[in-house]
């Protein structure tokens, strides 16, 4: 792929990422437990992912994130969307090529888990007592049950991608 071409494509990625995002912080949250949330722009990570590499992947992140904590949050939304972020690409960097586009759901799950585990770490890291682990089981089935629900949706994208001849 051309250098043009493909800086474009990360361009607009980066900038649905952004929306998602930020349309997402405006979106009351599914259930009310505090850190629960669909986490959307996934969704472009893992397309990235897919469509252009790792390394291209980690940059739509990296520019999200940084982006998205100064459009719609603070100092404190850029911590724990790094730490997070940064956790659940890592997973995602290891596990993409063994699974396949095909079953990303299953890699979206187990970064989805790795993700709440980032920003419990985080967390911990700011009040400084590990009392903030008690949370962890239930950030780990939202990590299951939101990560399969972005993988889902990353592999029906994909999908139809690959119809349109993309």
């Amino acid at each position: 792929m051309r250098k043009t071409r493909k800086l474009t494509l990360m361009a607009l990625l980066t900038a649905i990422a952004l929306t998602i995002f930020v349309v997402e912080n405006q979106i009351p949250a599914p259930v009310p437990i505090p850190g629960v949330k669909l986490g959307l722009a996934n969704i472009i990570t893992l397309i990235t992912m897919v469509l252009l590499g790792k390394r291209e992947a980690g940059v739509v992140l990296l520019v999200r994130i940084l982006m998205g904590a100064m459009f719609a949050g603070s100092p404190s939304t850029l911590l724990f969307s790094a730490a997070g972020g940064l956790l659940a690409y890592l997973v995602m960097c290891l596990l993409v090529g063994r699974f396949g586009s095909d079953r990303l759901w299953i890699v979206s799950a187990l970064a989805g888990i790795a993700h709440n585990a980032g920003q419990l770490l985080a967390c911990v890291l700011v009040v400084k007592t590990p009392g903030v682990f008690a949370y962890a089981p239930v950030l780990a089935a939202s990590g299951v049950i939101t990560g399969v629900f972005t993988g889902l949706a990353a592999q029906s994208l994909l999908k139809a991608l690959k119809k349109l001849k993309f």
